[in-house]
């Protein structure tokens, strides 16, 4: 009887039921699931890149806890994160025939490592909560989130720049983004400007909702706004021009984002009730667009697309919006570029600091292959095209630093 008793007390515990089982492993993202295609393959092949998912993948297996697990990810997503900047500046070995200037390596990398974290089955229990905070920490560290560092005291003027992810993978998967490489090019770099010397800090965003409803971009620039000397959110744009935004949007438009989920509504911020429906520019626009920056026009774009006070359709107005209404699309439209340029210019006037941080949104040309590559992942016209929209971001950005007083401390 006893052993009776004891084997269906064991048999019980065997058939635990459905809440009481270990979480499931999560699935890769639709973003992740790309990597298995052509393109991303010959793109970290031939930047040397393809190494970085397989070695980051036997360092968490060595992981003996959710600690060493921490550990593993952000010494690794930070030296990622070290290596492309490098790698876009010109030091250290280029690891294949990739221009330097391309920001595809880094991203196709962090998709490999991020998959890596999200399909791991360690040898310890690992909860739903701590795989999303390691998942956490590799974004932020691979995307020089936590790596904005400005030298104590000196006479250099701060400024922060943010770039993106390529986006529209599923209409072409070898898409660059000449924002993120801008932010690539530019870490680190002192540009020399009028004013005198301005040291550049950069970061790069995903191009997913999700992360900015979770307040990724808050929490990356709060902390350094205060001391910076100038801001500017930089993003893909239009055909062959440059645009400063003037006015951005409270309003998702809902194109489809990288893991093709779409959001219409109001964007999410925190304290909505004091949530204006419009954001300005404090960038100096004037002065960067009467100035040659480079070969592409730059404009002072000043349209956005509201709902009159009263009315209830929407309405395009070339001039900015009319009080009391509502937005349906900022000058940068209705997308992510829009979004994290109402978000970073909120935060400025929730911070206090309207009238003293020059701030705002630049939209780089679009960045095109030559006519008739259809298949190729890189030629000789689309570097040239990426070289010379990093050099324009970099000469705006001089012209606007010297068109701005020092803030004070």
């Amino acid at each position: 009887m006893r052993l009776a008793v004891l084997g269906s007390v064991l048999l019980t515990g065997l058939a635990l039921p459905a809440s009481a089982a270990a979480p499931a492993t999560p699935s890769p993202t639709v973003e992740e699931q790309r990597l298995d295609q052509a393109v991303p393959r010959e793109i970290l092949r031939r930047s040397g890149f393809d190494d970085a998912a397989p070695e980051f993948g036997r360092a968490l297996e060595h992981a003996r806890s959710y600690a060493q697990a921490r550990r593993v990810v952000v010494r690794e997503g930070t030296a990622l994160w070290r290596r492309a900047v490098d790698r876009a500046q010109g030091r250290g070995p280029a690891g294949g025939d990739l221009s330097r200037d391309d920001d595809r390596p880094l991203y196709w990398a962090r998709l490999g490592m991020t998959r890596a974290v999200r399909t791991w089955r360690p040898d310890f229990a690992l909860t739903k909560r701590q795989r999303g905070a390691l998942l956490d920490r590799l974004e932020r560290t691979s995307r020089g989130q936590t790596d904005i560092r400005y030298p104590a005291g000196g006479r250099s003027r701060r400024v922060v720049l943010t770039g993106f992810d390529p986006f529209t993978l599923d209409r072409d998967i070898r898409i660059s983004n000449p924002s993120g490489a801008t932010a690539l090019a530019l870490d680190g770099t002192v540009v020399e400007t009028a004013a005198g010397p301005a040291r550049v800090e950069t970061a790069v965003f995903p191009v997913r909702w999700r992360d900015f409803a979770e307040g990724t971009v808050e929490r990356t620039l709060r902390p350094y706004l205060p001391a910076a000397d100038l801001f500017t959110t930089v993003s893909q744009g239009r055909v062959g021009r440059f645009d400063i935004e003037r006015t951005n949007g409270a309003w998702r438009g809902g194109f489809p984002d990288n893991d093709n989920v779409s959001r219409t509504e109001t964007v999410p911020v925190t304290d909505p009730a004091t949530q204006p429906q419009w954001t300005a520019t404090t960038l100096p626009y004037a002065a960067v667009t009467a100035a040659h920056t480079g070969r592409f026009p730059v404009y002072d774009h000043t349209q956005v697309t509201e709902i009159p006070a009263g009315g209830s359709e929407p309405v395009v107005r070339p001039d900015g919006p009319t009080p009391g209404s509502t937005a349906r699309a900022g000058g940068g439209g209705d997308y992510l570029s829009n979004e994290i340029a109402y978000r970073a210019t909120l935060l400025r006037d929730r911070l206090g600091l309207h009238d003293t941080l020059p701030g705002g949104h630049v939209h780089t040309p679009v960045l095109q292959f030559e006519a008739g590559n259809t298949t190729e992942v890189t030629d000789p016209e689309f570097v040239r095209n990426r070289l010379d929209i990093i050099a324009q971001v970099r000469a705006i950005v001089a012209v606007a630093v010297s068109a701005t007083e020092r803030r004070p401390g």
